[in-house]
């Protein structure tokens, strides 16, 4: 059945709101969201004189505006895969409901320079940097060089949250000393790890669609089984380098988040691991995000109170 629509019928049709729905869609802004938050809190736990009040709200609109620029260029790229999986065939691009053309190119390309413009003209250019090789390693080095020709695709890709908190971190301790104590850089660790399980957990629920596209997620090369041993031993490593950041610094309050979200996610994982089906799958999927939240509620928290 043929999903396409007539994009000039569907401008005339839908109205200014629904346009601004689907505009916004591109962005995956949820997954903006979430990076920005990682950002404040690698802010919020770098030793150093709070900056202004000002560079603190740039330094969170420039890492979602970034990641906003790195989501609408996925979908841009991928929207020939995305039509053959359920999960995303309903995306604007693949149903027609905005035109897919190369004129898009210049406003998902403006809102990464202006994002990395703000960043830099009031914030500095380390936090600029950074916001930009976030949108970088996710919108070219994982969407366009390693999606459709690594399994380890995601493993890399997961540098973009990590770029996130190391933007934050930057904000406080630019240039000449931009990783002050390690804390911030143990944070970033912690992104870097919890990437991996968390997409793997979904692509296992979701291997068929994937195969069907031709990516090669982990389960599509190796198969659910061993995927899922995979996703375990990286969710056991996550949850031991998720501990290291109470032991320097971030107190109390983040090691119980880290030591109650890490055992959910262990546990599902495990979970997962004995039965690998689509609802494991999904369990651990979850999981992953409360972990995820956890973390960051608890190293906000104990940041406020300290």
């Amino acid at each position: 059945m043929n999903t396409h629509t007539n994009p000039c019928t569907s401008a005339v049709t839908r109205g200014p709101m629904r346009t601004m729905q689907l505009v916004l869609g591109l962005c995956k802004l949820r997954i903006g969201v979430m990076i920005m938050i990682t950002a404040l809190v690698g802010l919020l736990v770098t030793p150093g004189p709070t900056p202004a009040a000002i560079q603190v709200v740039v330094t969170a609109l420039s890492v979602l505006l970034a990641s906003a620029s790195a989501g609408a260029f996925n979908q841009y790229f991928e929207h020939e895969s995305d039509r053959l999986m359920a999960r995303t065939r309903t995306r604007a691009f693949v149903t027609g409901e905005l035109p897919h053309t190369a004129v898009w190119l210049l406003p998902i390309g403006a809102l990464l320079l202006l994002a990395v413009a703000i960043a830099w003209w009031l914030v500095n250019g380390m936090t600029a940097l950074f916001v930009f090789l976030g949108a970088f390693f996710y919108g070219v080095v994982y969407t366009v060089w390693l999606k459709q020709r690594s399994a380890m695709n995601i493993v890399i890709g997961g540098l973009a949250g990590s770029f996130a908190v190391l933007a934050g971190s930057a904000a406080v301790a630019p240039a000449v000393d931009p990783f002050p104590g390690a804390l911030p850089l143990t944070l970033a660790a912690v992104l870097f790890l919890w990437t991996p399980p968390h997409f793997w957990s979904l692509a296992i629920a979701n291997r068929d669609e994937y195969a069907a596209a031709g990516v090669p997620m982990l389960p599509v090369v190796v198969g659910d089984a061993r995927a899922a041993h995979i996703v375990f031993a990286s969710t056991a490593a996550l949850v031991a380098v998720s501990l290291l950041p109470a032991m320097l610094g971030a107190g109390l309050i983040y090691l119980g988040g880290a030591l109650l979200g890490g055992a959910y996610f262990l546990y599902k994982s495990w979970l997962l691991a004995r039965s690998p089906d689509r609802g494991t799958a999904m369990g651990s999927f979850f999981a992953s995000l409360v972990q995820l939240s956890l973390l960051l509620a608890g190293a906000s928290i104990d940041s406020w109170i300290s």
